[in-house]
């Protein structure tokens, strides 16, 4: 069922990015002053040279920003810890200077296991500003993975807590004979060998530590991102990404330095360290930091209590808002809200539209990945917005649809809303620079020129991008190619569906057929009717050659920290076939 256009606002002309056409007409450089002129603009280190934390924090010192709230931070039990440009740069000076005293040279990986506490933003400005690289990973994950990144890494010092540091890491230490120091952020030490206390490095180190004069290709930050099998990979992003970080959530989250903004993603992947700790600072707003993992009645409360203005979030906790009903929400004053986004996954239409239904604000969804560093493709405050769209490419980004033949060439498709590849012209700055000791994987992902994201999209008459899926979750039935997400986003538009996944299963007569396994809302029977009700509804508004011929109702659906659904892990179980790398899960099927 088609999703009616959302015509831009009245006030799209105040939108930071208010005639896109111009921009990217006038487009000329992402590190020049000229790349946005009422913009962000990039600021060298007084010896020359480029550092994120000197943009983020240093740069500031000297303006009106220096004393302004940067940082809220919100624990689980609703303490407050205010911190102000200054304070942060103190704070970060003194990080920086403890990893000096423990011989940590330039270039040295500093890995973080921790929760959204105040400590590990502080460091992972701090250890940019000492000019080392910042690496963060999930508190939630096991041994193994922590284990296995850390060896990749190559890791020289790790920062977390006493508890998850006897649960996942005390045991196997030794075996990882590049890690140098642990510091631990409460607790005691116990005899622990090269352990040190966060309270004690901090207090007798240097708030003055100056800034390290790194380069713009220097390494920075490393994340890590699994595939479908192997070791995860070591993504590489250098300190000129700010130039991009800065500029893209300057024109597709539309910050100004006005705004109160809430990223509620987790420092453990990419968005929660781009767009939830770098650019923010950049652009010289105010950031709120919540400790406590998604509730429905915290996080309204939270949006009207702290007047957030911008709010950066996922899919998968949209389609939990939604799942709520709008009763909840309508206990809430959220009339300081200007603009909402999300990320992670496609947004589905219906949930587009509940934004402007809930919030009287349509949601912006947006496509990028950890490769790619930043936002790359979005629906931008000052544009129409196509429900189900992600947008079309910033300024300065070039994207295509990229067609594979059988007899293995490949060329540009023109035609709109043709399936293909899609594709980025390299020469951003935030795009990655390779995967760490994984040199011909990182090559592979490059092609005449291109960088080929793995996605499958479609790009429509008005350079509207439409994600179709993954190119191993495309679907062949009967000659048709299908892609998921639009199975999932015809079923959601049931009133009964709270979230979907859909893969292909083998056939011996169409090759595949569509299996859609489906959650339900409150107060709906997963039976035998409504399983059939779901099955008509589809044909309706699919067709037969597109609809799922089974549904199958769960209680959960496995999804990545950053709220993916598990496509490849649904069809690995119902096929009986390898797992394959579970280390980001969150959650799954009960």
């Amino acid at each position: 069922m088609a999703v009616p256009i959302i015509k831009k606002p009245a006030n799209a002309a105040a939108a930071n990015l208010a005639d896109y056409q111009q921009c990217c007409s006038e487009f000329t450089d992402f590190c020049s002053d000229n790349a946005a002129s009422d913009g962000p603009q990039l600021k060298t280190l007084p010896g020359g040279g480029l550092n994120i934390c000197y943009q983020a924090l240093d740069n500031h010192l000297k303006s009106p920003v220096a004393d302004k709230l940067a940082i809220r931070w919100i624990s689980k039990n609703d303490e407050i810890l205010d911190y102000s440009y200054r304070d942060l740069c103190q704070l970060t000076s003194r990080f920086a200077s403890i990893l000096h005293t423990l011989n940590l040279s330039t270039g040295a990986r500093i890995f973080s296991l921790l929760g959204r506490r105040p400590e590990l933003y502080i460091a992972a400005l701090g250890t940019l500003k000492a000019g080392c690289v910042f690496t963060p990973l999930f508190s939630a994950f096991g041994p193994e993975p922590i284990q296995s990144r850390m060896d990749i890494g190559e890791a020289q010092l790790l920062l977390t807590t006493r508890s998850l540091y006897r649960k996942k890491v005390k045991s196997w230490r030794q075996s990882l004979p590049s890690l140098k120091a642990v510091i631990l952020i409460d607790g005691d030490l116990d005899d622990e060998p090269d352990c040190h206390l966060w309270s004690e490095l901090m207090q007798q180190a240097d708030p003055d530590f100056p800034c390290a004069e790194t380069q713009p290709e220097d390494m920075a930050l490393l994340h890590f991102t699994s595939g479908t099998t192997g070791q995860p990979k070591g993504v590489i992003h250098v300190h000129q990404a700010v130039a991009y970080h800065q500029l893209s959530a300057f024109w597709a989250l539309d910050l100004k330095p006005s705004d109160t903004y809430w990223c509620t993603a987790d420092p453990g992947w990419v968005t929660g360290t781009s767009y939830g700790i770098i650019a923010p600072l950049c652009l010289g707003v105010t950031m709120i930091i919540d400790e406590a993992e998604f509730d429905v009645e915290r996080w309204y409360r939270l949006l009207q209590q702290q007047q957030v203005t911008v709010w950066y979030t996922a899919p998968t906790a949209i389609r939990m808002l939604m799942k709520a009903g709008l009763a909840i929400r309508n206990q809430y004053d959220l009339s300081a809200l200007r603009f909402i986004a999300s990320v992670g996954e496609p947004l589905n239409p219906e949930a587009v539209v509940w934004g402007q239904t809930a919030f009287s604000i349509p949601f912006h969804d947006n496509w990028w990945q950890t490769e790619t560093g930043g936002i790359m493709i979005a629906n931008l405050a000052s544009q129409d917005i196509k429900p189900g769209s992600m947008g079309r490419p910033l300024p300065g980004i070039q994207a295509a649809i990229i067609g594979h033949q059988d007899d293995g060439t490949s060329q540009i498709i023109t035609a709109p809303m043709q399936v293909g590849e899609l594709a980025l012209k390299p020469g951003w700055p935030a795009m990655f620079r390779g995967y760490l000791h994984q040199e011909e994987k990182y090559r592979h992902c490059f092609a005449n020129g291109w960088y080929l994201s793995g996605d499958l999209a479609m790009c429509d008459e008005d350079g509207y991008y439409w994600f179709v899926g993954r190119k191993d979750d495309l679907i062949k039935s009967s000659g048709h190619l299908i892609g998921p997400f639009e199975v999932e986003s015809a079923l959601m538009e049931h009133e009964a569906v709270a979230e979907a996944g859909v893969i292909g299963k083998p056939d011996p007569v169409a090759g595949e057929i569509v299996k859609a396994f489906v959650t339900l809302k409150p107060g709906f029977t997963p039976d035998e009717t409504l399983q059939k009700t779901l099955l008509g509804f589809a044909r309706q508004h699919l067709g037969v050659a597109v609809a799922p011929k089974e549904i199958v109702f769960r209680r959960n659906l496995p999804k990545t920290r950053s709220g993916k659904i598990m496509r490849r892990l649904l069809k690995a179980r119902e096929l009986g076939l390898p797992e394959g790398d579970l280390s980001t899960l969150e959650s799954d099927e009960q």
